[in-house]
């Protein structure tokens, strides 16, 4: 029975979300589930997702005329960008060979090239590389390498990076290129087409981006070609702490999937505050501002593809900045925007804020890193009409898997929210040994490891059977956070089991930087511990034991670490030590004590 309305000149009683979720997911209802048998395991899905991501690009042709992405001055409506992407998907078909399965891999900043080549990769039935374009040469020609890939678009700062490594990209046919600077006479330069040298093989050719594109004729279809839901769509990069990054394969299920999630977040939001559907941009388009990167699972499942999806204007920025950011939302009508607290923060704290017009925003979410409880207060102090937000999710996870929004967030801002229908998440003590969850009921104040189970949680590590064997196990997902799941079923994020920080949205492993550290002649001994940060959530500290006669400061041993790991992984803080690095008998590095010594109680993000 649907919930009470309030009398005549009230406020309606805001509905349970219980309630809400048992009327969306009935039978023949928005969001009905289904169990699927996925690589064996019986697995509980949307029933009304779209079947592949292809879908999702042929319906959004049907958007026309409405901008879709806007970068600096320039402007694509979605009709442009479909007879875009359709002539590009047809030239990866037939110039480069492009084939459903093979690796097409992005590496450049967030730019509309960035969108076009990655839905006229999906069009092929290939799988998209997205990666990151904080990474040096090193590191890319790792990940063009490890994942195979056939044809790499990139803008003109990393193919500068690449080509001093291509003697290490040997299965790399082709490179395409585009350029981010402007030129005086308006518009972006383009970049011309070159041989490039390399050793042991053929040169590889580098095209200019609107020369792969091709002419653009608003008939030209896309190829014909079968994708099936499981079929693999994309290798996200994630880095262990051991080793280097591992491709976590996504399949077309797990990108629709998360898209079904934020739907069903946004819809219950909607039927608990008005008793029914509500359009967040009151009949207009919704406009968001892209302040994540496209290479992150964030950024591309949950902001690239649900506003292709439902006919968002995405708004890029060619680096953030708070002020540009302002003036961004009150010239496009924002409606929402988030992307990592700092971001949201940052803004808030911008001395222009009070001089732009944000009334526009109706939607302030993010996630990626640790959120401070008091920033709800701040959000709904400074956007009144702003509906506050915090996920949690993983690349393993397709972006989402639970969320915290509105009164909800407003009544418990520590935590991350439930899960979505369609995932389960469990609390695993330590000592468990079992391919799944005990069976017995979680007690709330129990902590364990988080294992998380739903279509949105990717097949594994490309090409790495022992890492996926140790991680995924029965559907589970072993997410190496440690967590409670309170009486509601709102999941808390305790810490974090794996040696990580997370400043500003980016994982820093802090066994990579120590092992870059330990490469400079100096370092005897050393330590990485994450410090608090008002803004960044966590930056990136250093606990340095030298070696006898050596000395070195921390300005050269961040030289040292910026020139073998991407800049986010540089630490900025430093402490030299005479004495050894306290240990337990198994030689692990006590790192809480170290970090109680040196910080004394600041709080663990």
């Amino acid at each position: 029975m649907a919930d009470q309305s309030a009398g005549d000149g009230e406020a309606p009683a805001v509905r349970s979300r219980a309630a809400v979720t048992a009327e969306l997911t009935a039978p023949g209802g928005a969001f009905e589930m289904e169990e699927v048998v996925i690589r064996g395991i019986p697995t509980r899905t949307w029933k009304s997702a779209p079947p592949t991501l292809r879908s999702v690009l042929e319906l959004s042709g049907f958007h026309g005329d409405k901008d879709f992405l806007v970068y600096e001055d320039e402007r694509m409506t979605f009709a442009q960008h479909y007879a875009t992407v359709a002539s590009l998907s047809r030239q990866l078909w037939g110039r480069f060979g492009v084939r459903p399965g093979d690796r097409v891999a992005i590496a450049m900043r967030n730019l509309p090239e960035w969108v076009v080549a990655f839905w006229a990769t999906i069009a092929t039935g290939a799988i998209v590389v997205p990666l990151n374009a904080w990474w040096t040469g090193d590191e890319l020609a790792y990940g063009l390498t490890d994942s195979g890939t056939k044809v790499v678009f990139a803008d003109e700062e990393r193919q500068g990076r690449i080509a001093h490594h291509l003697a290490e990209i040997p299965a790399l046919e082709a490179m395409v290129v585009t350029c981010e600077e402007h030129d005086p006479s308006g518009g972006r330069r383009a970049p011309v087409g070159a041989l490039l040298q390399r050793e042991g093989t053929e040169p590889l050719p580098v095209l200019p981006f609107h020369e792969a594109v091709g002419e653009v004729d608003g008939d030209t279809t896309l190829p014909d070609v079968s994708i099936a839901p499981d079929d693999d769509a994309t290798i996200f990069y994630t880095s262990g702490t051991t080793g280097r990054p591992k491709g976590a394969v996504g399949t077309h299920r797990n990108s629709v999937s998360n898209l079904m999630n934020l739907f069903f977040v946004s819809t219950v939001g909607s039927m608990r505050r008005s008793g029914g559907l509500a359009n967040v941009s009151e009949g207009g388009q919704n406009a968001n501002l892209l302040s994540v990167p496209l290479f992150h699972a964030t950024g591309c499942h949950a902001v690239l593809v649900s506003n292709t999806t439902v006919g968002g204007k995405l708004v890029m920025m060619h680096h953030f900045d708070p002020e540009r950011a302002l003036e961004l939302i009150e010239r496009e009508r924002i409606t929402i925007f988030g992307g990592v607290p700092a971001m949201v923060m940052q803004v808030i704290d911008s001395p222009d804020f009070a001089k732009r017009d944000t009334s526009s925003v109706q939607s302030i979410s993010y996630g990626g890193a640790p959120a401070p409880p008091d920033l709800v207060r701040r959000i709904k102090e400074h956007f009144p009409t702003g509906a506050p937000g915090n996920g949690y999710g993983l690349t393993e996870t397709s972006a989402m898997t639970t969320m915290n929004a509105g009164d909800d967030y407003v009544r418990k801002p520590d935590s991350v929210g439930p899960p979505a229908p369609v995932c389960d998440v469990a609390v695993v003590p330590e000592e468990h040994d079992g391919e799944e969850p005990p069976d017995e009921p979680v007690d709330p104040q129990r902590t364990g490891e988080l294992w998380i189970k739903g279509p949105n949680v990717v097949r594994g590590y490309w090409n790495r059977a022992q890492e996926t064997a140790a991680t995924f196990t029965k559907g589970w997902l072993h997410t190496g956070d440690v967590a409670r799941i309170d009486e509601e079923g709102f999941v808390h994020i305790v810490d974090r089991a794996k040696d990580m920080i997370i400043r500003a949205g980016e994982n820093v492993y802090c066994v990579e930087v120590e092992a870059a550290l330990h490469e400079h002649p100096a370092v005897a001994d050393c330590a990485v511990i994450g410090v608090p940060h008002a803004v960044l959530g966590e930056e990136v500290g250093a606990v340095i034991v030298l070696r006898p006669g050596h000395e070195v400061d921390g300005d050269e041993l961040a030289r040292h670490v910026r020139e073998r790991l991407a800049a986010f992984n540089v630490p900025t803080r430093y402490w030299f030590r005479t004495e050894y690095l306290p240990r337990n008998p198994a030689g692990k590095i006590l790192k809480r004590e170290l970090r109680k010594e040196l910080l004394g109680d600041a709080p663990v993000i």
